[in-house]
């Protein structure tokens, strides 16, 4: 899946992973006015489409336009 879209995540941007949840839970607090985006695009350098690589943008799309570079994916929690 890397390589298609950037994928836009639940996780408020932080600067490192120190205090990050370790039970694959969103990470709800930080700069929550930026969500974290990962993985890369299909137009992106070969060193972004990693699922390490990762940018934080403004929720508003202020940052800049990834409405063609950017998507989600779907997921559920299962009993």
């Amino acid at each position: 899946m890397l390589g298609n879209v950037w994928q836009w995540t639940e996780d408020c941007w932080n600067d490192s992973y120190i205090g990050a949840p370790s039970d694959g839970r969103a990470w709800i607090t930080g700069a929550c006015d930026k969500r974290v985006m990962r993985g890369g695009s299909w137009s992106s350098l070969p060193v972004f489409i990693r699922s390490a690589a990762r940018s934080g943008n403004d929720i508003e799309g202020r940052d800049f336009d990834y409405a063609n570079y950017a998507g989600f994916r779907v997921a559920r929690s299962l009993p």
